[in-house]
This record gives C-alpha cells, sequence and structure tokens, in this order.
C-alpha cells in the first residue's frame, strides 16, 4: 500500500525520504578536534618559534628578552653551526639518500628472486637490526668500529692495516651505522612496492631480449616512482632527527667531526644552558626538513 503526497497549485512536492540524503556526523565540524590539535600540536609550535626570538636561558637569568633575529645572526656567524649542517647534510645524503634507499631497493629486487629459506633469514636479520632500540645499536655499533672492536679484529686476521675509525672516519662510521640500522624500512617499501608489478610486463620484456639493468631501469624504476619519493622523503626526515645512535657512538667527536645539528642543538641548550639559542637552531632544522618534504612532494606531484 503506497501513500500519494499532497501536491497543487503553490504547494511543492515533498521531497522522498527514502531518496533524500540524510546529513551525517562525519560532516559536522568537530570543535574538539580542532581545539586538541591547536592546543597539543601548533601550541608547542608555536612557543618553540617564540623562545627562538628570546634569550632564554636554563640557568643565571630571571626572565627571558626578545632579542628578534639575534640566536639567527649568531647561528649563521658561528663556525661550529656551520660545521653542523655540512656534517648533518654529508650524514643524510651518505645515510638515507645513497645508503638505505639504494640498499633496501636491491635487498628488495633480490628477495624477489631468492628461495624461500633465504628470504626469511635476510629478512630477520635486516629486520632486527631496524627494531632494535637506538641507543642498542649504537652500543652495537661502537663495539664494532672502536679500536679493540669487530671490525679492526677482521682486519688484522685478514692482515689488512687497521684504524681508530671513530676518531679518523667519524662522520662514515656513524652514516654506516644508521644505514646498518635503517635500511630494513626502505627494503619493506620497497618489497610492497615490487609486489604491485604485473608479470606479465616483466615477463614480456624478458622475452624481449630485456636484461635485468634494462628491466630495471625502464621498467620497475619508473613503476615505482611514488614509492621511491616517499621512501626518501620518510627516511631523510627521519634521517635529520637521529641523535641517540650518534650521541652513543662518538657524542659529537672528536673535535665536532661528527656533531650533526641534533646533537650541536642539545649542547648549545642543555650543555651550555642556551635554550633560546638551541631552540633557534631547532627551528633551522625544521626548515631544513621542510625544504626536504617540497621537493619530494614536487617530485611525487603527478602530471594532469
Amino acid at each position: 500500500m503506497t501513500t500519494a503526497h499532497a501536491t497543487g497549485p503553490g504547494l511543492a512536492k515533498r521531497p522522498d525520504p527514502a531518496t533524500t540524503p540524510h546529513p551525517t556526523r562525519r560532516s559536522r565540524p568537530r570543535p574538539l578536534a580542532v581545539v586538541l590539535l591547536l592546543l597539543f600540536l601548533a601550541g608547542p609550535i608555536a612557543y618553540c618559534a617564540y623562545i627562538a626570538f628570546t634569550d632564554l636561558q636554563l640557568t643565571g637569568q630571571a626572565e627571558e628578552s626578545f632579542i628578534g633575529f639575534e640566536n639567527f645572526r649568531t647561528a649563521f656567524g658561528d663556525e661550529a653551526f656551520l660545521n653542523a649542517v655540512w656534517l648533518t647534510l654529508v650524514f643524510t645524503v651518505v645515510s638515507a639518500l645513497i645508503g638505505q634507499n639504494t640498499l633496501g631497493l636491491a635487498l628488495a629486487a633480490l628477495m624477489q628472486r631468492a628461495s624461500k629459506p633465504v628470504r626469511t633469514l635476510v629478512g630477520g636479520i635486516v629486520i632486527t637490526a631496524w627494531v632494535l632500540p637506538e641507543v642498542v645499536a649504537g652500543f652495537l655499533l661502537y663495539a664494532f668500529f672502536r679500536r679493540e672492536g669487530t671490525l679492526n679484529a677482521i682486519l688484522d686476521w685478514l692482515h689488512l692495516p687497521s684504524q681508530n675509525w671513530l676518531y679518523t672516519l667519524p662522520i662514515l662510521a656513524v652514516s654506516f651505522a644508521n644505514v646498518w640500522r635503517g635500511t630494513a624500512f626502505s627494503m619493506l617499501v620497497y618489497s610492497a612496492a615490487l609486489n604491485e608489478i604485473p608479470k606479465e610486463i616483466t615477463e614480456a620484456a624478458e622475452v624481449d631480449g630485456a636484461g635485468g639493468w634494462r628491466r630495471m631501469w625502464h621498467i620497475t624504476l619508473p613503476m615505482i616512482r611514488r614509492s621511491i619519493g616517499t621512501n626518501l622523503m620518510l627516511i631523510t626526515l627521519q634521517t635529520l632527527s637521529v641523535f641517540g645512535l650518534i650521541w652513543v657512538m662518538t657524542r659529537g667527536g672528536p673535535g665536532g667531526k661528527s656533531q650533526t645539528l641534533p646533537l650541536f642543538m642539545y649542547e648549545e641548550a642543555f650543555q651550555k644552558s642556551m635554550i633560546g639559542y638551541g631552540t633557534a637552531v631547532a627551528l633551522l632544522l625544521l626548515v631544513v626538513g621542510s625544504l626536504f618534504s617540497v621537493v619530494y612532494l614536487r617530485l611525487l606531484r603527478t602530471e594532469v
């Protein structure tokens, strides 16, 4: 049995409830979520930005004073800061862009053709290094690179010259440590991306006579371009913030030869009690990370 809707001159037809969309709760604004976002995310960032423009200190000062861009002028005139910027770029490029990214892709590609026991063994070893706490990984790599450590023992056994790696090449030692610890993430990202490539495409290229390198360059890399960009952005941001690994291995030494921006910021803010200056350095590090993110996001943008 149906009920007719009343109509007539000047009387609009009533909408059918069965076909009329109802507003959902998701379409309504949520003031509480906005307040929480501002309180716990935007609030601390804004306060840190304010502290960067003051001379706040941990000790010997009753209250801070607003000094404008003085902290930033001091930073760009400080040779130790410029050295930390350079070492941060070296550490990021060597350990993230080259080391983790390339090794992760190579492991993912090799494990595509490896047997199941080999995949299980290699994957277990690499992921174990990844899940170790940063401090624990730092102690393990310190024991590996120190003068009486494992690496020099192997070199002595091979009758090759040994050296104190943490003293002569500290930035390369900590870069290798970061590669050893973080490669698993890139490997997992690329393994998932490679599994999404249709086998018919690679098999057709193989039938046409394309070798492994040509298939990798002309088929595999273009098809996983977005995964490459996403992985590069994530591991770059993670590497820029590495602190515990370097602190345990070298404490930024010797003579600042492995002091990246996070360690420089910690030393200025908490060892020298210059919170305002250290926060300004942290703000500059945030800007560096933002610039990397903008570059990667532009690379990820698809053409319309």
